[in-house]
């Protein structure tokens, strides 16, 4: 049996990998129209099952309107809301701080 330290030392790490969007969308076809697997498609283009899934899971959300997941509307949505209640607690904070030292001052 080999470790995966041992395994990790036969097999270089991947370097990140970019793909267009014509590459994703033909790669998601294959699985959701033409039924293949994910394991097979990802094994066919070279790709990573996880990669390949969460390719095949957004668009099943686009597809379904939301239903299996975020759409990408969503996703964007929840990053500038995500940004910006980061933003909100930061100036509450500064503005807990502020009260309270000048509670302090005045007394």
């Amino acid at each position: 049996m080999v470790s995966k330290m041992e395994h990790s030392k036969k097999q270089p790490k991947r370097s990140r990998r970019s793909f267009t969007d014509e590459f994703k969308a033909g790669a998601v076809r294959l699985v959701l129209d033409e039924e293949k697997t994910v394991a097979q498609v990802a094994r066919d283009l070279d790709l990573t099952q996880s990669a390949l899934g969460g390719w095949v899971n957004q668009e099943r959300a686009e597809r379904t309107g939301g239903k299996t997941g975020l759409t990408a509307v969503e996703r964007e949505e929840l990053a500038r809301l995500r940004k910006e209640n980061r933003s909100l607690r930061m100036e509450r904070d500064l503005l807990k701080k502020a009260a309270a030292f000048f509670a302090k001052e005045s007394t």
